[in-house]
């Protein structure tokens, strides 16, 4: 690998195990190996962009595999409640095995106030996030789903996963289950659906 390469994998090691805000230029470049601190200023121009590429980078791969998850959730034969209960073991497991990109995303978030870049990045991906669990849930392909579809169904599937990562990330001990996820689900259904 190259310089930039070198810094660009040391600088997501370091925002793996210190976070964005604890990282010094020193880490990163002893991360990648010895690289210059000069040369984060030639690749990136800021300790701030080169930490904000490596974010970006992690969130993709964190993006491609959680896509990766959800669509290999489906079981033949079962039903649609256990397919979804499924999902979301398959989900949860993943906020326990990639808990460290799961807190990356959420420093992204915050980060992203600072950065537009950042920002608009996030933004297109939460876009595509929600035409995809859309599609996902739907079992359709991405471009079949309606706008409205993905501003609703992806867009609440979407506010779920978000609501159940923070659970699990700040108390694993006391985070929902996915049977729960799904309990809890039908209780709102009863409350939003009228009796007859």
């Amino acid at each position: 690998m190259g310089n930039r390469e070198d810094l660009l994998a040391g600088a997501r090691r370091c925002l793996e195990e210190k976070g964005w805000t604890r990282t010094t230029i020193r880490d990163i470049t002893a991360a990648a190996g010895g690289v210059s601190m000069a040369a984060i200023g030639y690749h990136f121009g800021s300790r701030e962009a080169l930490l904000n590429a490596a974010l970006i980078e992690a969130i993709d791969e964190w993006g491609t595999e959680t896509g990766r998850t959800l669509a290999e959730y489906a079981e033949p034969g079962a039903d649609p409640a256990e397919q979804f209960e499924a999902m979301w073991e398959r989900l949860i497991e993943s906020f326990t095995t990639h808990r460290r990109l799961w807190i990356a995303s959420f420093e992204a978030l915050l980060q992203a106030e600072h950065y537009p870049e950042l920002r608009e990045h996030l933004a297109r991906g939460q876009t595509e996030g929600r035409r995809g669990l859309a599609a996902i849930l739907q079992g359709i392909p991405e471009d079949a789903v309606q706008d409205a579809t993905a501003r609703t169904l992806g867009a609440v599937q979407m506010a779920l996963m978000s609501g159940v990562m923070t659970q699990w990330l700040i108390d694993p001990d006391r985070a929902p289950s996915a049977a729960e996820v799904v309990a809890g689900l039908r209780s709102i259904m009863a409350t939003v659906t009228p009796e007859p």
